[in-house]
């Protein structure tokens, strides 16, 4: 006997059952396809390769974690969008355990696991220990410039104090002391040496303010009062641009720099030209 009472039994169109599982598997497709493409600018230090290393790493592992959960959601969708009703099956204790431990060990092991196996040795490099012939910059910054210094020929570089500081001394060098006359001091010019170690000694006069060379993988944050040290090599010549990437105020978008990466006897010709000028 049939029950003309009972609700029918819905069943989605073909068309319909799919499009949205579709749309749900695509998404992925045409996102890793975009991806894919190249994104960075070229390389020119030795530490970059470890950096694009682990980015590579983590868009890989994620991409992979995007395409598996979208899979399995596109499916779902596939699969119970016919149902006339709405179905509920508690999961058991031993189940809710098991995919609560499962997606953090996994998640453990692509974030932590990538951090320690690829970026320590890379962080170690950056702020350990620089070679005996590092060349030393202090780059000092302030809204809205970069203010570049080189020890002269003595190699010193001169005492510094805040009371000196004017316009025409944005640094605050004390020129009576004898290891300050022959330092070169400029705005928004830095140049290397090609392929030897550069020690950068960053500081900042006001807010905080953020030393970013994208070609050189570089990005380091310059706090009012700290002195940080980084090091790297330059392995490519060329002109490079010096962004501010920290909001430091109305004239952030102009706080740009240059830093023109040379062969050695280039950069020595170019020093002794800038020393002869102070």
């Amino acid at each position: 006997m049939t029950d003309h009472n009972a609700a029918p039994a819905l069943t989605k169109p073909s068309a319909e059952r799919w499009l949205l599982p579709l749309m749900i598997w695509l998404l992925p497709v045409i996102t890793l396809a975009l991806g894919l493409r190249t994104w960075l600018p070229p390389l020119a230090s030795d530490h970059g390769a470890g950096i694009d290393r682990m980015l590579h790493y983590l868009l890989f592992s994620v991409g992979v974690l995007y395409v598996i959960g979208n899979g399995v959601l596109g499916y779902i969708v596939w699969r119970f969008c016919r149902q006339g009703g709405v179905t509920l099956r508690m999961a058991s204790r031993k189940a809710e355990r098991r995919w609560s431990i499962i997606p953090v060990a996994v998640m453990l092991v692509v974030a932590e696991g990538g951090v320690f196996v690829l970026g320590l040795p890379v962080w170690g490099k950056y702020y350990g220990e620089p070679p005996a012939d590092v060349l030393t910059v202090e780059i000092t910054a302030e809204q809205f410039a970069w203010n570049v210094r080189y020890a002269g020929v003595d190699g010193k570089f001169g005492r510094t104090a805040s009371r000196l500081i004017s316009i025409d001394n944005p640094l605050g060098l004390d020129r009576t002391d004898a290891a300050s006359r022959d330092d070169v001091i400029l705005l928004n010019d830095a140049h290397l040496p090609v392929n030897r170690p550069a020690r950068l000694r960053l500081r900042a006069k006001d807010v905080i303010h953020s030393f970013y060379v994208p070609d050189f993988r570089i990005r380091q944050d310059m706090v009012p009062g700290m002195t940080i040290e980084v090091w790297f090599v330059p392995t490519q010549t060329g002109v490079f641009e010096l962004a501010c990437s920290q909001l430091c105020g109305f004239g952030h978008y102009t706080m740009r720099g240059l830093v023109t990466v040379v062969s050695d006897d280039e950069f020595s010709a170019w020093l002794t030209e800038q020393a002869s000028y102070n």
